[in-house]
């Protein structure tokens, strides 16, 4: 294979993505055992709404949330923060290396509406539920915390309601029909798309060279800055997005994304057990009220918005402009939670166990009854897939159902 053709099929094509998938939860693992945490972002974004009220004279070091989390220093000092600074870098290389890249305003107002309530109400569930569709689902079901399937359940009901309501009238942009004379050329400027690539090639090594900068100085700290970068070119390549795996269920009835991200999942699962088998502590969250309702406000929200964590980082590297305020209202929410958490956590999360499947059940019996319950998820998700494609014909029209 000449490099062209490396370059064709590996960076500028668009990636599939259950292989992705799969491949973010073996790094999700690897990141997890040499870094002690796993792959989360919105708890570094609530950082950032901290760091944001300080500047107004605020003093969130002394909010309970923090202390729980964790808030010292800046960004730059922190695992989380340089990962995700990995992340970004990852997605605006692997934008540009595709030429994907291209301001697009929101097409009404209405949008950047939801993008914002909908980001809020996001970022708000996700830190009540103490983690996003990563650490609360992805990362932190193979962690086997009971709370996480408590959040997996709740988001579904939650983008459930939330697609139905996406559905209104009221979101329903109208459409503007506009005379034309002759069908626009279809060009593509070569210059543009060489000059983004070389961009692209730039960004990719500064930020290698940034995560060897922090190799030298801190292992652990290089080496989540380069799992950040995986991460960022994962997720942007293939284009996953845990918001279209969840709304796609209910409005089309595909199942493609959900499906891999379960199988992801169970990739990551026997690795985090190998780890945890070593000495590694897993992370395990209250298992209580605070799972369910987070749940479904994020699952309510990423829908309503359009774009879960992951999804809006990569896509507003894109120059979607409508996820700048998707991921604007994420910070507001979260930080709006951290700001209340004092309030109403002792009866909503810290009064409840964190329940721990595999000291509740056994190693074994712990790693079976995950694999159960993944098995079971997959099994839902075909037998719903068949339902709702089953039920879609025997509404249509005599005539179409004949030509299916």
């Amino acid at each position: 294979m000449n490099w062209s053709e490396f370059k064709s099929l590996y960076l500028v094509r668009f990636w599939k993505p259950l292989p992705a998938v799969i491949a973010a939860g073996i790094l999700s693992t690897y990141y997890f055992g040499l870094t002690g945490t796993f792959w989360a972002v919105t708890g570094e974004f609530t950082r950032w709404g901290g760091h944001i009220m300080q500047l107004f004279g605020a003093h969130p070091e002394q909010w309970g949330y923090f202390k729980i989390i964790g808030f010292e220093g800046t960004p730059l000092d922190r695992i989380d923060g340089v990962m995700i600074i990995g992340m970004f870098a990852g997605c605006i290389a692997a934008a540009l290396w595709a030429n994907n890249v291209k301001l697009r305003q929101p097409q009404h107002r209405i949008r950047i509406f939801q993008a914002i309530l909908g980001g809020i109400i996001a970022g708000f569930g996700a830190r009540l539920a103490m983690g996003c569709n990563l650490a609360a689902f992805f990362t932190g079901i193979p962690q086997f915390s009971l709370h996480a399937w408590f959040f997996a359940v709740a988001t579904a009901i939650g983008s459930y309601f939330g697609a139905k309501f996406t559905l209104l009238p009221m979101f329903r942009i109208p459409v503007k029909l506009k005379k034309v004379t002759a069908a626009s050329p279809l060009t593509q400027r070569h210059d543009v798309a060489r000059r983004r690539f070389r961009l692209g090639m730039v960004i990719f090594a500064l930020s290698l060279a940034g995560a060897f900068y922090y190799l030298l100085k801190s292992p652990v700290m290089g080496f989540a800055m380069l799992c950040g970068i995986g991460f960022g070119l994962l997720i942007e390549r293939a284009q996953i997005c845990f918001t279209s795996a969840f709304r796609d269920l209910w409005i089309t009835g595909r199942t493609h994304m959900a499906k891999a991200i379960i199988i992801g999942m169970a990739v990551s699962t026997i690795g985090i057990f190998s780890y945890v088998q070593l000495g590694a502590s897993p992370k395990i969250f209250w298992a209580g009220p605070n799972a369910i309702l987070g749940g479904i406000l994020f699952g309510f929200g990423i829908v309503l918005a359009g774009g879960c964590e992951t999804g809006w980082m990569y896509r507003a590297v894109e120059g979607q402009v409508h996820y700048w305020w998707v991921g604007f209202g994420n910070i507001i929410g979260a930080t709006i939670l951290a700001y209340y958490w004092d309030d109403f956590a002792p009866w909503l999360a810290t009064d409840f166990d964190k329940v721990n499947l595999l000291k509740t059940f056994g190693p074994m019996g712990g790693l079976g009854v995950t694999y159960l319950l993944l098995a079971l998820s997959f099994i839902l998700m075909l037998v719903w897939e068949k339902h709702f494609f089953r039920k879609r014909i025997q509404t249509m029209p005599l005539a179409v159902k004949e030509s299916v």
